[in-house]
């Protein structure tokens, strides 16, 4: 096996388990009980076209990992980002700079979360999502798998007063597989959309939709409530 690559001024707490192949960039703080897998990348610095509206920031501050955080081979996390406790990052997933993930939440293999995201605890992003920039996912959020988020409605065709909008998931929500939620879309809480729906308006709380375009059909039922599953 490879020994693990630390760059200067890397710290890991005690009882961490390295893969084979990992390279840790510097600053990173990797915390207790972490398991980093093989061929894991901690701490990238970002590489941004001349053009990005973040091209002129400062570099980000290091990448920091809570307590007992699992990182999956192949997964590649930014420096900027920060990590929550008991975290899951599965295999070849993929966190950009700037973004937080809340405690217990877990994402799937394959999943990209741009950078300048958030979202909360005990959520599940399920295999090959991808969380677009500026978005907001709250706590208890189900995303199913290969669902999308988009930000841009021109598709790179403005100036540079334009702002990024991404989608705000709101408490408990659920997305179902395939989904494609357009920019700035608001899912409210406790809100279902079905599987392949093409979401182009505010879904309200609990309010089921589904369709191209999605179209509200009822509400989440009182014993589909998250709070009846706990």
């Amino acid at each position: 096996m490879a020994d693990p690559v630390l760059g200067d001024g890397v710290q890991v707490g005690e009882g961490v388990e390295f893969g084979s192949g990992v390279v840790v960039h510097a600053g990173t703080v990797i915390g207790d009980g972490c398991v980093i897998e093989d061929n894991a990348v901690l701490g990238k610095v970002p590489k941004l076209a001349r053009t990005s509206a973040a091209a002129g920031r400062e570099p980000p501050p290091p990448l920091v990992l809570g307590e007992r955080v699992t990182v999956c081979a192949g997964a590649v996390v930014f420096a900027g980002a920060r990590i929550g406790d008991r975290a899951i990052l599965g295999d070849q997933s993929y966190v950009r700079e700037r973004t937080v993930i809340g405690e217990d939440t877990v994402c799937g293999r394959g999943t990209a979360v741009d950078n300048d995201v958030a979202i909360g605890a005990r959520c599940r992003i399920q295999t090959m999502v991808y969380v677009t920039a500026f978005s907001v996912i709250e706590d208890d959020v189900f995303v199913g798998p290969c669902a999308m988020t988009t930000n841009d409605d021109t598709m790179s065709r403005h100036g540079p007063e334009y702002e990024l909008r991404g989608a705000t998931l709101r408490r408990a929500c659920r997305i179902g597989g395939g989904a494609v939620l357009t920019p700035g879309v608001e899912v409210g809480e406790e809100g279902f959309v079905a599987a392949g729906a093409l979401v182009t308006r505010d879904v309200p709380p609990r309010g089921v939709v589904l369709g191209v375009p999605a179209r509200v059909i009822r509400d989440v039922p009182e014993d589909d409530l998250l709070e009846r599953w706990r």
